[in-house]
């Protein structure tokens, strides 16, 4: 008999082949929803970001090179995090359809591929910078459920066996050729055959015409076999179509009933997940809205008349909180009870460490300064800049009360290493935050505490350097080192160790591509040199002589300032180029050079066409 061999569900004809894959795909999607939703709900008792997603994206941003990660925040911007929790989902909803299909042709196959998935999950959980031994339970507990729930509906999809053949029948329900009913065998013996007594030649071997006797049975003896051996071959293709049959047909509506069981139990848990971490998370929210911060001791001054422009399509002079720019590695946004939070500064140096309450920070002497932060994966032209009013607490103070002093005054410490909730380094100079500048413990923004997404309760702010070394978000802890001794998140990943801002400026209007009308067109935008402060700008058009724009008034060194030509346009097709010189007198290079490792350089420009 030939051997029955298991065709593959994707590969089989007819109907019943095509929904069989369709469900073991279905079924591979569910156990990946389960897992979601279990490991959600386990997150939600652990810690949030303990959950898959945000553990395997975390991983993936901790290994993602330079290049990419520019072209990620170059391309998607502050949606960059959208666009990678998108991307994961998508990755675990192809393999969760191939593991599917794996499972209907090898269930401990399929399950032991999801165990093997949640292995991952778990090993990025528990290995990131802030990873801690609990974090691997969620991605565990997920891949557990997931397994098992797949193996149950792969279960549900694999045919039964056919039931056996009644004794004395054919699996088509003739009767069996030795039930005696079909001429030959034990027929013969009862009378039925050519040597029976009731034979016309009967008589036996000594009987008359023995001879032809003997051949005539043989020939009916070779016949028998003849046809036992069709019998034998009609079975044998009658056992094939059933089995084929069995292996087509599965219990629809057990996988029907058990999947739609599993996915309502799954979204009550993820559901239930939900509820759980945003009552978590309230405790964080209600300390930020109790939260009034008291009047600063050293207010910034007055923004002067004639700082903000007015131009139209060109930003304020202030940025608005929602509007500023957000470049930072978090998946999960932290959200930290201020209550709850502390500060440790140590290190290198520290004669005194200090240990602070967010009360504790607001008991002491505040300043209000006026401050623009540039992420240095800003290209030329680029919208990561942005200005803001800053509260807080002067970092070179609490320095100097623990002990430190810069290296220049022979301090043991070159590097700050400011550590964040999240397992964020960010490495900035020590002599740099203790050189006068306004460089703070910053609680509010704008007047009001600080966004969870801009770092609430506490982060960095030090003018004059991009924020991948100066602007720590979510801040728990400071240790005085040496740049020698360590080397912080970005500078492992080929970013320079210590980068102050490059003097730029950018075209806010007109945009790229512009078609205004020829005549006056005010061509405006923004420059900045943080700590060194705008002198000039100058604007040209198709490569020809520089004019010099009028400036908005400076609210101080450490702001941008905004800028407008009045151009008298004509038709046509034109380029705008824009270079800002700062008060050193250094003008902004035309050269064009990336982001890594310490920022970009080159003019912005910026093609229309006057009609």
């Amino acid at each position: 008999m030939s051997r029955d061999r298991e065709v593959p569900p994707e590969r089989e004809a007819g109907p019943s082949g095509r929904a069989r894959a369709a469900f073991a795909v279905l079924s591979g999607l569910i156990a990946a929803f389960a897992a979601l939703c279990v490991a959600g709900l386990v997150a939600a008792a652990v810690r949030p970001e303990a959950g898959p997603v945000a553990a395997v994206g975390g991983a993936a941003i901790d290994r993602t090179p330079p290049a990419v990660k520019d072209f990620a925040v170059r391309n998607f911007g502050t949606d960059d995090k959208l666009v990678l929790r998108l991307g994961i989902l998508v990755l675990l909803a192809v393999f969760a359809m191939a593991v599917g299909l794996l499972a209907v042709r090898h269930r401990i196959g399929g399950s032991a591929a999801v165990l093997a998935f949640g292995v991952v999950g778990a090993v990025a959980a528990a290995g990131r910078p802030e990873g801690r031994a609990t974090d691997a339970v969620p991605s565990a507990v997920g891949a557990l459920v997931a397994a098992g729930l797949l193996y149950v509906l792969a279960g549900r999809l694999t045919p039964g066996s056919a039931p056996s053949p009644a004794a004395g029948e054919t699996a088509s329900g003739a009767p069996s050729p030795a039930s005696g009913k079909a001429g030959d065998g034990a027929g013969h013996a009862a009378g039925g055959g050519p040597d029976g007594p009731g034979h016309p030649w009967g008589g036996g071997p000594d009987g008359p015409g023995a001879l032809d006797r003997r051949a005539d049975c043989q020939t009916l003896d070779r016949q028998a076999l003849d046809r036992r051996a069709l019998d034998r071959r009609a079975l044998d293709r009658r056992a094939l179509d059933r089995r084929a049959f069995d292996h087509r047909a599965f219990d629809r509506r057990g996988f029907v009933l058990a999947a739609t069981a599993a996915a309502a139990a799954s979204a009550g848990a993820g559901l239930l997940g939900s509820r759980l971490t945003a009552s978590r998370l309230a405790g964080a929210s209600a300390s930020r809205q109790g939260i009034t911060l008291p009047a600063p001791a050293s207010p910034a001054p007055p923004v002067p008349p004639g700082a903000d422009l007015g131009i139209r399509g060109a930003g304020s002079f202030v940025t608005p909180a929602k509007d500023f720019y957000r470049v930072d590695t978090a998946l999960v946004v932290p959200r930290v009870d201020a209550d709850r939070w502390r500060l440790r500064i140590h290190g290198a140096g520290v004669a005194r460490p200090v240990t602070l309450g967010f009360r504790d920070l607001l008991r002491r002497e505040l300043v209000e300064r006026d401050i623009t932060l540039t992420c240095v994966s800003n290209e030329v032209g680029g919208p990561y800049a942005g200005n803001a009013r800053w509260t807080g607490v002067r970092l070179a103070e609490l320095l100097r009360e623990a002990g430190v002093e810069p290296p220049s005054r022979g301090g043991a410490a070159d590097q700050i290493v400011a550590r964040s909730v999240d397992g964020m380094t960010i490495g900035t100079p020590v002599e740099t935050v203790m050189d006068g500048r306004d460089a703070l413990l910053a609680v509010g923004m704008n007047g009001e505490p600080l966004p969870f997404e801009h770092g609430f309760p506490v982060r960095m702010v030090v003018p004059g350097l991009y924020g991948y070394v100066s602007a720590c978000k979510w801040i728990q802890d400071i240790e005085l080192t040496t740049f020698d001794a360590y080397d912080a998140y970005w500078v492992k990943r080929s970013w320079a160790r210590e980068a102050p801002v490059k003097t730029a400026s950018r075209i806010d209007t007109p945009r790229p591509f512009a078609t205004p009308a020829a005549g006056t067109v005010p061509v405006a935008g923004v420059a900045w040199a943080q700590h060194r402060g705008i002198a000039r700008v100058e604007v040209r058009v198709d490569g020809g002589p520089w004019h010099t724009a009028r400036l908005g008034a400076e609210a101080g060194r450490d702001t941008w300032r905004q800028w407008v030509w009045e151009w008298p346009a004509t038709r046509g097709h034109h380029t705008l180029e824009v270079r800002a010189t700062d008060r050193t007198g250094a003008t902004q290079t035309g050269e064009r050079v990336g982001t890594v490792p310490d920022g970009a350089t080159g003019w912005h420009s910026v093609v229309i066409d006057v009609h």
